[in-house]
């Protein structure tokens, strides 16, 4: 436990430092929140009144220890487009985003390991080339064109997928009861069968969206380690003693690559909740990343700098799990540092 404690201390000093940036950042955004929210028949006065309201007349240093104040009582402070407290926003929206997340990795995962596992122990043959091949084609175009593609192909064309209308058509469904905000796991939970086709079938265009960009790291990563653990001397004394090739490379070498996997695939599933921004325009998806973008399109201060906070601390939290992880397949390494 340590370790852990000693990790987490050392991520003090970057959450301070995204505090500041994102405070200064939100603040540098273009356009008047007062001016937004008073409405194009609002007057100089009636937006005054707004500002003062809002606390926004006050000087900069003044509204950032304001805003420290806010944060040290777990206060966020509360979104102007919404009404509501920015803390109760983002924990609403962030089952889905998280949802969508998973789902993307798990398809990413399940394509992107066989392929680099098959190009390692074939280097350099056509199975290598063609694997390296479709890794590159696939991650060489932006998520939201990739999944503009996909829903006029297989929505508007073919007519295989459901309307991209969010997590759930519910003009023919009902969302299930919340346990965890995930339909998947709460229509199971409430026993829906056609809930959680329907929420699966939903699920399934923009996670290969979002997939395919993480499928190349994670695929190049395994492909990588398994070179170098093919190549090892353990492994040639497996093979030398006789080993069967499927024992070796399985029992010995992916053993071996899981270390690097495993510290990569936190980069990545951080790097997809972010990515999900884009994607949750194009599919209607109700996460977080929709949510921040409708509020920096309104200047919405609290809410940006919400967004961003919690996207910081999910993503210390992911390395945390990470480095746990790594100590957990191999007891040799420390994290000292």
């Amino acid at each position: 436990m340590a370790f852990v404690w000693k990790r987490l201390l050392g991520t003090v000093p970057s959450l301070a430092g995204i505090v500041v940036i994102t405070f200064l950042l939100s603040h540098a955004l273009p356009g008047d929140p007062a001016a937004y929210f008073a409405g194009p028949a609002a007057n100089d006065e009636s937006i005054a009144q707004i500002r003062a309201k809002l606390g926004l007349d006050k000087p900069l240093i003044e509204q950032f220890f304001r805003y420290l104040g806010d944060l040290a009582q777990g206060n966020l402070g509360t979104s102007l487009t919404t009404g509501q407290p920015v803390l109760h926003d983002l924990l609403v929206r962030l089952p889905a985003s998280l949802e969508l997340s998973v789902c993307a990795l798990v398809f990413a995962l399940a394509f992107a390991i066989p392929m680099g596992v098959l190009a390692a122990t074939k280097p350099d043959s056509w199975v290598d080339h063609l694997c390296r091949g479709s890794i590159t084609v696939g991650s060489a175009f932006p998520t939201f064109f990739v999944g503009l593609v996909l829903v006029y192909v297989f929505y508007f064309l073919l007519d295989l997928a459901p309307q991209p209308v969010g997590r759930l058509n519910e003009i023919l469904n009902s969302p299930p009861p919340t346990v965890t905000g995930a339909y998947l796991i709460d229509s199971l939970l409430a026993g829906d069968g056609a809930t959680f086709r329907a929420a699966a079938g939903q699920l399934v265009l923009p996670s290969i969206a979002l997939g395919l960009f993480a499928l190349a790291p994670i695929a190049r990563i395994t492909r990588a380690a398994m070179l170098g653990a093919l190549g090892s001397d353990f492994v040639r004394t497996a093979r030398a003693g006789g080993l069967a090739p499927r024992t070796v490379i399985f029992t010995y070498a992916f053993r071996n690559a899981l270390l690097p996997l495993a510290n990569v695939m936190g980069m990545v599933f951080s790097f997809l909740l972010g990515s999900n921004v884009l994607i949750e325009q194009v599919f209607g998806w109700q996460g977080i990343g929709a949510y921040a973008v409708s509020a920096v399109l309104a200047s919405d201060y609290a809410a940006v700098q919400g967004f961003v906070l919690m996207m910081a601390v999910l993503y210390i939290l992911l390395n945390l799990a990470v480095d746990i992880a790594s100590t957990l397949i191999d007891p040799r390494v420390r994290f000292e540092g």
